[in-house]
C-alpha cells in the first residue's frame, strides 16, 4: 500500500500507483478529494504533455500546487492519465 501523508492527514492511499520519474501517480479515485483544491497552475512537459495542479487544503494549512495530473497526456505517458502525483512536502510511504 502506498500512501500520500501530508499535514498529518493521508491525502491518497492505493496499491494501483505508477512510478515515473520517482513520482509515485495515484488513481484519481484512490485521492480525498476533500483536501483538493482547483488551482490555475499548469506547467508543459515535453514528453508528458501539459500538467494540470491541484492545492491540498488540510485542517486550514494551505500547501499551494501541491499536487500535479496530466488529464489529457501525450502517448508515451499514457499510463498516468488522470492521475495524482504529489511534492512539495507530501511525504510518500510506501
Amino acid at each position: 500500500m502506498v500512501r500520500a501523508i501530508w499535514n498529518g492527514k493521508v491525502i491518497a492511499e492505493s496499491e494501483d500507483t505508477v512510478m515515473v520519474e520517482g513520482n509515485h501517480y495515484f488513481p484519481r479515485e484512490a485521492v480525498n478529494p476533500q483536501y483538493l483544491r482547483d488551482s490555475d497552475m499548469y506547467s508543459v512537459c515535453p514528453w508528458k504533455g501539459q500538467a494540470g495542479y491541484h492545492t491540498l487544503d488540510v485542517d486550514g494549512q494551505v500547501n499551494v500546487d501541491a499536487a500535479w495530473f496530466y488529464s489529457e497526456p501525450k502517448k508515451r505517458a499514457a499510463p498516468i492519465s488522470d492521475r495524482i502525483a504529489f511534492w512539495r512536502g507530501v511525504t510518500i510511504e510506501a
